[in-house]
């Protein structure tokens, strides 16, 4: 039933995708926002990916062609899979933290250090420690759950594009 509806409607299927992408970044500024959890810089570096996941997925869904929708599926899934590699490696630093920690500075150090000009573009990198656990839910930090988000949005676009290779 889910294949068949693949196949039907592809152009919903990717705005799907972007959909959930566009969920995921909400929930992130609401950890950030209302919760008060400060991103970390590689937690930045996911938002972006998510970001170009959403740009790519909307795009990809907004057009009709065959040829549009493969190359946009195989973007997707790269973008997706770089996601999750810095999702992963910042699980890995979670479960084995190193010893010094060297992820970023805070904003009050940053404004302080540095002039404005320069202090701008590094309050974009966020702020934190990459190895700190903030928060978890049923046992999974953030980063763990961005991975498996990531991990599923890659298996989604590599079966959306293997089944409209298929179709072509």
């Amino acid at each position: 039933m889910v294949l068949n509806w693949m196949d039907e409607a592809p152009r919903r299927v990717y705005g799907v995708l972007a959909l959930v992408c566009v969920g995921l970044l909400a929930f992130g500024l609401y950890l950030q926002h209302v919760v008060g959890l400060e991103p970390c810089p590689m937690c930045i570096v996911q938002r972006y990916a998510l970001v170009l996941v959403a740009v790519c997925a909307a795009l990809t869904g907004a057009s009709g062609r065959k040829g549009l929708h493969i190359a946009g599926g195989v973007l997707l899934v790269i973008l997706s899979v770089l996601g999750a590699y810095v999702a992963a490696r910042q699980s890995w630093l979670q479960w084995y933290p190193p010893e010094v920690v060297s992820c970023g500075r805070d904003l009050y150090g940053m404004i302080e250090t540095f002039p404005l000009k320069r202090a701008l573009p590094m309050i974009f990198r966020g702020g934190g420690d990459c190895s700190k656990v903030d928060w978890t839910f049923l046992g999974a930090t953030i980063a763990n759950w961005s991975f498996l988000c990531f991990c599923g949005l890659a298996l989604v676009g590599s079966l959306q594009t293997w089944r409209s290779l298929r179709r072509a």
